[in-house]
């Protein structure tokens, strides 16, 4: 062992800890009192295996409530992400490109692993557990507003049919009015918000006004535009924001709506979602046109968003006579 190096190791510990108000002594008394690491109490494996827990006897349940968990973890590993370009000053566009390819392998892994809600249930349970859920729905993600918020500013966010009328000048208040997604839970005839709506409103509306107001002019997009042009002209990291795009607006959407079919359409019949959303609305791409980095793309290619796609699930019989 070398003498030297332990003596160095512990000249640094005790400058590190002599503000604390305690001598290193006290901190080594610590260490040596203390019990060993192990692994399920460092990730609280226990507390974590314990969270399941079904409201009705049908297996499957189980399978439905775990796979959303995970998804709200690995939408809390792209917030990780997002924080760190948010509040990064470097200007650096190699980190830029770094976090913005980490965010798409997180959403990757999101995308393919929705086939376990597609093929890994059976649609017999699944119709019959949900209407215990009533009227809890994945639209209350609230992770995943925070996720467009750090992305876009809002006024990209705005329902595709009135963004023409706002922009930046407007108010935060004002776009949160206007965002795209409460329109997936309002009532087309009566404009009568779901409960689902109002409960999501009532609980998460002041964090997400205040998180929208923490990243104005300093999103993602934000971001990209305030770089020096060489770097706003990278390849990489413009593919990586396309990227990025192309899977939170288009692919991740897309899954939903394969799922949505699977469970919620039985002989050309629409089945109402738990929260009352009106899923075929909302859901496709190309009906919402959510962008997060417009300035990447041509008109042309706006004004198409997503309609490829979505032709693939509403239109196939068009998608097939013009391959041929």
């Amino acid at each position: 062992m070398d003498k030297d190096h332990i003596d160095s190791q512990i000249s640094k510990l005790e400058e590190k800890y002599k503000d604390s108000g305690q001598d290193l002594s006290s901190y080594l008394d610590g260490l040596l009192y203390q019990r060993y690491l192990t692994y399920w109490d460092y990730i609280n494996l226990d507390t974590l295996l314990s969270i399941q827990v079904p409201r009705t006897h049908f297996p499957d349940e189980e399978i439905f409530i775990m796979y959303h968990q995970i998804t709200e973890l690995y939408f809390k590993l792209i917030l990780h992400e997002q924080k760190q370009l948010v509040d990064d000053k470097s200007q650096d566009v190699d980190f830029f490109i770094e976090k913005a390819n980490r965010i798409n392998s997180y959403y990757k892994v999101l995308i393919s692993s929705f086939s376990v809600m597609i093929k890994g249930m059976q649609r017999e349970q699944f119709m019959q557990y949900r209407m215990a859920l009533l009227p809890a729905s994945g639209f209350q993600s609230a992770q995943y507003r925070m996720i467009e918020l750090y992305a876009t500013s809002m006024e990209n966010l705005v329902h595709y049919s009135e963004r023409d009328n706002f922009s930046s000048d407007d108010t935060i208040e004002e776009l949160y009015e206007q965002i795209y997604w409460k329109k997936g839970a309002t009532d087309k005839t009566t404009g009568e918000k779901t409960l689902t709506l109002k409960q999501f409103e009532y609980r998460y509306t002041p964090r997400l006004i205040r998180i929208a107001k923490q990243v104005q002019n300093n999103t993602i997009y934000n971001k990209y535009q305030q770089l020096p042009q060489e770097a706003k002209n990278n390849k990489t990291l413009i593919d990586a924001l396309k990227a990025l795009d192309m899977n939170a607006n288009v692919n991740w959407p897309l899954m939903h709506m394969g799922s949505a079919y699977r469970y919620l359409t039985k002989d050309d019949t629409q089945i109402e979602a738990t929260g009352g959303t009106n899923w075929k609305q909302y859901l496709p791409p190309s009906f919402q046109k959510v962008i997060f980095f417009p300035e990447l793309y041509t008109k042309q290619e706006l004004n198409n968003w997503g309609k490829q796609w979505v032709d693939h699930i509403f239109n196939p019989e068009k998608v097939n006579s013009n391959d041929e």
